[in-house]
């Protein structure tokens, strides 16, 4: 080395390229618990007839970003169907298990429990009920 200093351009750009993958560990940050996830519905949303659900199987309400099982006739658990690791809306369900499609972290659908990470916190529960055999999700359901 000649001793002289980095030109501008060069300490700069070093400083853009070190600011941008800070931000990229922190987007896929495991420690980060709920991620870049939404909050869970603020008001009751409907999400059409409960028989969509078999019993023994759930469904992906993807729009909605919630997922229902049914793990007996007349019982139903809702989910956020939203990665506990950073954000992302599950794509499929495949075997009882829900699959984030950004990194790869799969939830049990009838529990929320992560099945493989990189995500370390549980879908958030929410409440559901049948009403005029509908499927109402979200607060006060």
């Amino acid at each position: 080395m000649s001793g002289q200093p980095a030109p501008r351009r060069t300490v700069l750009k070093g400083a853009v390229l070190a600011g941008a993958a800070g931000l990229g560990v922190a987007a896929c940050s495991t420690e980060s618990k709920l991620g870049h996830a939404e909050p869970l519905p603020s008001t009751p949303v409907s999400l059409g007839a409960a028989d969509e659900v078999p019993v023994g199987g759930s469904k992906l309400y993807r729009e909605q970003r919630i997922i229902v099982s049914r793990p007996a006739e007349g019982e139903f658990k809702a989910f956020s169907a939203q990665c506990t690791h950073a954000g992302c809306v599950l794509d499929k369900i495949e075997k009882q298990e829900g699959n984030c499609p950004c990194h790869g972290s799969r939830f049990d659908v009838t529990t929320g429990d992560v099945l493989q990470g990189p995500a370390t916190v549980p879908l958030p529960a929410i409440p559901v009920k049948v009403e005029g055999g509908k499927l109402v999700a979200g607060p006060e359901a």
